[in-house]
């Protein structure tokens, strides 16, 4: 397999919450809120945040903004519980968790699955993925040997679905099985 390669951190998942009740009499009130915590522990800190707005009795909030999730769209009224585990998810598994969330929408079952039964390994090109696992199935004859063409093998491999990747960094490729 693949040499392993460290996966680098992302920034810390958060979102920025505001009152809208405040919202609503223009006054900007909300607080940025560590993601990467308990569901409950997020609620925690909406109800007080909404304890702490210029507006007496504020119940309803949403959320304006986040950072930390890449591409993943957190959607206005996004459950804390979906924001907790996707938040979770790429603390635990850094960039590499960041981009199968990227690749399935958000999906954090699917990441979860491709993660934990489709992983094949980290390599610096999909071709030496190729290479290798072709070298460990057969005897290629030493004549022949320079004549392979692993970088097409590879997109032929990825292009049938029988494989996809994830790019961590310019040499760091992950390897899934289709």
């Amino acid at each position: 397999m693949g040499e392993a390669i460290a996966i680098t951190k992302t920034e810390n998942p958060r979102i920025y919450v505001a009152c809208l009740a405040a919202y609503n009499n223009g006054y900007l009130h909300g607080r940025w809120i560590d993601a990467a915590q308990d569901a409950w522990a997020i609620y925690d800190d909406v109800k007080a945040m909404l304890a702490a707005s210029p507006i007496t009795e504020a119940e309803e909030w949403a959320i304006h903004d986040y950072e930390g999730f890449g591409n993943v769209r957190i959607s206005e009224y996004a459950g804390f519980a979906y924001v907790s585990e996707l938040a979770a998810f790429i603390a635990e598994h850094g960039e590499l968790g960041l981009c199968l969330l990227e690749h399935y929408s958000g999906e954090i079952e699917e990441a979860r699955e491709a993660l934990e039964d489709r992983y094949i390994g980290t390599y610096s090109s999909l071709a030496d993925y190729a290479q290798e696992v072709t070298e460990d199935s057969i005897t290629i004859p030493q004549a022949l040997a320079y004549y392979i063409d692993w970088q097409a093998m590879a997109r032929d491999a990825e292009m049938s679905g029988d494989v996809f990747t994830v790019q961590t960094a310019w040499d760091s490729i992950h390897v899934f099985a289709g």
